[in-house]
């Protein structure tokens, strides 16, 4: 096996194990936690050399950890204190006390529903609920494992469930999705993704057009009185 974890003078160089191919193309517009879209079905594709023997018996769980890197957020750097959205972007928290993807190491850990695997050329893991952003490169794989990992009645700290808003698509916005034959997993990862309010939480009281990047489109959208305006889709064009 080519691949390895080396240590030199306390630095570790591990090398991803596979990517991840997801609908959501840029950082804003990204579900901010796994799980709270559906929707939101992506795969990772493993590296040649984790053959069909590296996942034999994981078809059997139902979910998986996926550990991977934050790789859009490398350059930036991070910052002891994170101002959560959950808080309106009013109070500061610890890093580690936090899900911000500006951590020291860039690491994240996602929870993601296992739909199924391909074993063809390559090993293919499809997953559902993702919050990845496209191309993150990924660093491990393992089972959940219920009655040891899940505790409902664990403390959360200021996290807590939100509201979510409702989503209108304008008449126009949906003479765009005829055009555009978008099929019902678009509707519903566009509906999901936006109905948690991706906007920073220092716009929250903002009624100007957002567009965020899903798949191969631009939506557009305004949040009026909670409630989510869908006002127009258009093709993506990168610049």
């Amino acid at each position: 096996m080519s691949h390895s974890c080396e240590v030199s003078k306390g630095y570790w160089s591990i090398q991803p194990i596979g990517y991840i191919t997801s609908p959501y193309k840029q950082k804003f517009g990204v579900a901010r936690q796994p799980g709270l879209v559906p929707a939101a079905l992506a795969y990772i594709d493993l590296s040649k050399e984790f053959t069909t023997d590296c996942v034999r018996g994981l078809e059997d769980y139902e979910y998986i950890w996926v550990q991977f890197i934050f790789h859009a957020t490398v350059k930036e750097g991070w910052q002891p204190l994170i101002r959560p959205p959950k808080l309106g972007g009013k109070e500061k928290k610890g890093i580690f006390a936090t899900r911000s993807p500006h951590r020291p190491n860039h690491l994240g850990l996602s929870l993601v529903k296992l739909e199924r695997i391909e074993c063809n050329k390559h090993v293919r893991i499809h997953i559902s609920g993702v919050d990845f952003l496209d191309q993150t490169p990924v660093i491990d794989i393992k089972p959940y494992i219920p009655f040891v990992e899940a505790k409902p009645h664990a403390r959360c700290g200021f996290a807590r469930e939100h509201e979510q808003l409702r989503v209108y698509w304008s008449p126009e916005a949906l003479q765009q999705v005829r055009l555009f034959s978008l099929d019902t997993k678009h509707y519903d990862l566009i509906n999901q993704s936006l109905a948690h309010d991706p906007r920073p939480a220092h716009q929250y009281k903002s009624n100007k057009i957002f567009v965020v990047n899903l798949f191969d489109w631009d939506v557009l959208f305004r949040v009026i009185d909670n409630i989510v305006e869908i006002t127009g889709i258009r093709e993506h064009i990168e610049t």
